[in-house]
């Protein structure tokens, strides 16, 4: 992408609002606090106290709207406390410029290290930094700095303390997560009858599990229906996988896909009242006709093998999500038969039991986890935080070419210089400079670029609209105080629409809130947007010179998502060989490793995307090939995980080779990506050849493995192009792929991949367009698999 084509798209980025749910009651509460503490603050001390103390409660607010899980009063407490110690020592240095400069240095390189511990802790630390330059010009002493800190803490305690006493929709964001992940799968559900190979956004899946991940106070006043639905929903999802995909047993038409379509739509009825029921707190309503669909008699006669282990298993992990979406103690099942509401037995789970030989056990939530959550999933509290957060930090500061530390390193030297900058223009107010670049400035390239350009045009606006008022109305303090109140309302409730919008509330909340002070906005006005755009410029220049572009990292991405892939899928294929049945840690583990991997490279391409940066020896259309490769090794791996034996089942020796096999190659084949050499799968044909002479009482395993091969294959044709996308100054460097025999289609029966080529072979011959297109796979933000390495 040009550096024309980039800016352009980075500005209409930045200027574009977006269409979202707004909250105008928490908005409200949020405005209504601010009040209480400015009205409090000009009563009992005046109008500088009362511009700090804004301050205060504004940020606190601001923190209780970010998108994170923790308690919110927590947010707004550590909000504003942490505002008061900013404000106190800038003051106590501010008399002296070089070692208010060092105390500005170290304070925005924390907050640009902060990034690593997460958004949330981001973005309060870089806000704190940023209103700081302001407050610090309000005090006139020691005294009354200390007076100051002490209101912007009584600020944060009035937020913290209105979320407590007028919640609004309390849990709330935890039962949307959830009811979307189980809205996700029924959608889901729906696509796989007419494409047996859909694409699944996992985002939802996702979501639900940051939701579950619970602080221990959190643990005591959790609803009943949101324990155990969120893993729940993740194992419902390869099954649905499983009894759809023609590679398990299903033959793409005849009787049974027939009746795998029936059970499919039931399934995305059921999970689409048991989602209703999680969102409202209602009890579940389940259709008739999709509980009669699992109650067909001639299902086990009709499904064999592995299809039919999947709709059992389907139908109790269905009744395991009535259950928990309706309570433990809810009479939901009355809905679906005249049954006594305390009894365990359901038609649903009745019924898959009776649909024949090799039946799961249903899986019901045990009572342990229904009282606190798993020891995994939980949150560390607010004194805990710092030290996880350190560690963060410590852990980016030794990384190599980190784009966090490199962000530190940049708005550090960006703000310190704007601010020194700033002091010697014949303006005044210096701070503007320092505080517009503080704000603008993000780790990556477009954020950045789209912040700056929506800071300034929404500074202009804001100024334009709040100047015309003030000219308008002459407004005193009270009137002034007033008016900042209902700008800050605005900016609460626009927030989620995109930064334009919400900078234009801000400028106009800063300008009513200094003429509440006694400032004239002629005092103001005309060097906020000067210094504003001088910020802004030296934001966007200091990420020109020294950038953290994503594109010359993609191949490491690359080879980590193939690391964490390839360990995912031996993991699985090893317990063919060693049964431990439905609970094994390690495969666990490694999903999640592999998930992560996966949300890396899927953020790095987008980032990518957007960067005016030639490509470094891995073109799009490489990269596209190889992520569609990756997507079907999780994919198979994740079929193959959901039909793992059952502890005590026959082993399957060859499995624990092949297993091994998988894990050294994919190791080796990561290698080869970091050093732009195309990988080779030798182990892997010589294990699944080996394989061929043993009986195998289980044709799932046998079947994947082959899959697993052919994806391999595939992401080596992906990275063998002509010229070879591993060069980055475009010569030959002499590899050539290996000519491999394809392999076999499988067994009898066995429809393998139908209409996905193992890649081209002439490299001059053209590809054939991918099933799951690019747009799909980023809309969806992972296509067949998504981020969580096509793992659920």
């Amino acid at each position: 992408m040009t550096w024309w084509r980039a800016l352009r798209q980075t500005a209409h980025t930045g200027l574009s609002v977006e269409r979202r749910r707004l909250e105008p009651l928490v908005a409200l509460r949020g405005a209504t606090g601010l009040a209480i503490v400015i009205g409090a603050s000009l009563a009992l001390f005046g109008p500088a106290v009362a511009a700090s103390s804004a301050f205060g409660a504004y940020q606190a607010a601001i923190a209780t709207f970010q998108r994170s899980w923790r308690p919110r009063p927590e947010l707004a407490i550590a909000s504003g406390t942490s505002l008061a110690v900013s404000t106190f020592l800038g003051y106590a240095t501010a008399s002296h410029q070089p070692l208010f400069l060092a105390l500005l240095a170290l304070w925005t390189c924390l907050a640009g290290l902060s990034w690593a511990a997460g958004p949330t802790i981001g973005l309060i630390a870089t806000s704190n930094v940023a209103i700081m330059l302001v407050t610090i010009t309000l005090p006139t002493s020691i005294e009354a700095a200390a007076g100051h800190a002490a209101m912007m803490v009584a600020g944060g305690l009035v937020q913290a303390a209105l979320v407590v006493l007028f919640p609004v929709r309390r849990w709330g964001a935890h039962r949307d997560a959830l009811a979307d992940a189980l809205a996700a799968e029924a959608d889901y559900a729906r696509r796989l009858r007419h494409d047996p190979v859909a694409p699944f956004d996992p985002v939802p899946l996702m979501a639900a599990r940051d939701a579950a991940t619970i602080t221990p106070r959190q643990a005591r006043t959790r609803p009943a229906e949101l324990h155990g639905a969120r893993g729940l929903a993740e194992r419902i999802r390869p099954v649905l996988a499983s009894l759809a995909d023609p590679a398990m047993g299903v033959p793409e038409e005849g009787p049974e896909r027939a009746r795998a379509r029936e059970l499919l739509a039931a399934a995305a009825d059921i999970l689409d009242a048991a989602a209703r029921a999680i969102r409202h707190g209602t009890p579940v309503h389940l259709p008739p006709p999709a509980v009669a669909a699992f109650q067909t008699p001639d299902t086990g006669a009709i499904l064999q093998g592995p299809p039919h282990r999947a709709a059992t298993r389907l139908g109790a992990l269905l009744k395991d999500v009535v259950e928990v979406a309706g309570g433990r103690a809810a009479a939901s099942v009355s809905a679906v038969g005249n049954r006594p509401a305390g009894r365990v037995g359901h038609p649903l789970l009745e019924r898959s039991r009776e649909l024949g030989e090799g039946r799961a056990q249903p899986e019901v939530p045990s009572n342990r986890a229904t009282k606190a959550p798993d020891k995994n999933l939980l949150r560390p509290g607010l004194a805990a935080l710092v030290p996880a957060a350190a560690k963060a930090m410590r852990t980016e500061l030794h990384k190599r070419d980190s784009p966090v530390t490199r962000h530190a390193l940049r708005v550090t030297t960006v703000t310190t210089a704007s601010y020194a900058l700033g002091t010697y223009l014949p303006l005044g107010h210096a701070y503007w400079a320092p505080m517009a670049s503080v704000m603008v400035m993000r780790p990556d390239f477009s954020q950045t670029y789209s912040r700056a350009v929506a800071r300034f045009a929404g500074t202009l606006v804001g100024v334009a609209l709040a100047t015309g008022l003030v000219q308008l109305t002459h407004p005193g303090t009270c009137l002034s105080a007033a008016l900042a109140v209902a700008s800050a309302g605005f900016m609460y409730l626009l927030m989620r629409t995109g930064q334009f919008a919400a900078q234009a509330c801000v400028a106009a909340y800063v300008v009513f809130l200094l003429g509440m002070g006694g400032e004239e906005w002629t005092q103001t006005v005309p060097e906020r947007v000067f210094l504003t755009l001088l910020g802004g410029a030296l934001a966007m220049l200091a990420y020109a010179f020294y950038p953290a572009w994503e594109t010359p990292r993609l191949r490491t991405r690359l080879a980590d998502w193939l690391a964490a892939d390839g360990r995912y899928a031996a993991a699985v294929v090893g317990h063919y060989a060693e049964p431990a049945g439905k609970s094994c840690p390690d495969v666990r583990e490694a999903l999640l490793a592999a998930r992560d991997a996966r949300v890396a490279w899927q953020e790095a391409a987008e980032r990518a995307q957007r960067e005016p940066v030639r490509h470094r020896g891995l073109s799009r259309a490489a990269a596209q090939d190889a992520e569609h490769a990756l997507v079907q090794i999780g994919r198979v791996a994740m079929l193959m995980e959901a039909h793992l034996p059952e502890r005590g089942a026959p082993p399957v020796p060859a499995a624990a080779r092949f297993a091994q096999a998988l894990r050294t190659a994919t190791a080796q084949g990561a290698k080869a990506v970091r050093e732009r050499r195309v990988p080779a799968w030798d182990p892997v044909r010589e294990a699944l050849a080996a394989w061929d002479g043993e009986g195998v009482p289980d044709r799932v395993v046998r079947r994947g493995t082959k899959l697993l091969l052919q994806a391999l294959d595939e992401l080596s044709d992906a990275l063998a192009t002509t010229p070879p996308p591993m060069l980055v100054d475009g010569t030959d460097s002499g590899v050539r792929t290996t000519q491999r025999e394809p392999v076999e289609p499988g067994e009898p029966g066995e429809p393998g991949e139908p209409g996905k080529p193992n890649g081209p072979q002439d490299p001059k011959a053209p590809r054939p367009e991918n099933a799951e297109d690019t747009k799909d796979t980023k809309d969806a933000k992972g296509a067949e698999n998504g981020k969580d390495g096509s793992s659920r």
